[in-house]
């Protein structure tokens, strides 16, 4: 079966990474060695190349490999930096097969991080806006990389910490489930 799950990888990486535009040769050359199946629940290994989210606990998402391939791309990872992954297991993995010192904040608080000075911050939930908190944890020169929405479609966004404060931009549309607690709050309108 592992053959199996090891050409689903490389046609994963062929069929949904590579057209993505998604052209870091460290990551696709990661993401063919990083064994996805092995992050899901044995039921829902089959699942592990789909083109889709797939739930590995209760109301956490591995994201799409493609968004997660181009969620990375935009964050510029690099041998030697130091990361923080918010509910992304893959994206992790990813990450520490590229040389990158991964520390993982999988339950309790996803608001209240640990003192770090992070080069890289990631998650592969949405959340209806990127924390202060997850701002703050960024060294100088520091990447978060996350999906911001408040309806059907979202924006993953890259913030960069300068020098002068934290700045942001869109990166492309994509869609992963809520984090719990991270949901928009809808107030009442007329």
């Amino acid at each position: 079966m592992s053959a199996d799950f090891a050409a689903a990888r490389l046609n994963m990486v062929e069929s949904q990474v590579r057209p993505s535009d998604v052209t870091d040769l460290a990551i696709q050359d990661a993401i063919r060695t990083v064994a996805r199946e092995t992050l899901l629940p044995a039921t829902k290994a089959f699942a592990a190349y789909a083109d889709a989210e797939v739930e590995y606990a209760p109301g956490r998402w591995l994201m799409r490999p493609r968004d997660t391939a181009k969620l990375l791309q935009a964050l510029q990872p690099r041998a030697g930096d130091t990361a923080l992954a918010i509910a992304a297991p893959y994206a992790a993995a990813i990450l520490e097969a590229m040389g990158v010192k991964v520390s993982r904040l999988d339950e309790g608080d996803l608001a209240t991080l640990p003192a770090g000075g992070w080069d890289l911050v990631i998650s592969e939930g949405s959340v209806a806006r990127a924390p202060d908190s997850w701002k703050a944890a960024l060294k100088s020169g520091g990447r978060l990389g996350v999906v911001e929405r408040n309806g059907p479609m979202g924006k993953a966004f890259v913030y960069l910490r300068g020098d002068d404060g934290v700045g942001g931009r869109a990166s492309f549309d994509a869609a992963p489930p809520y984090l719990p607690g991270f949901e928009p709050v809808h107030g009442f309108a007329f």
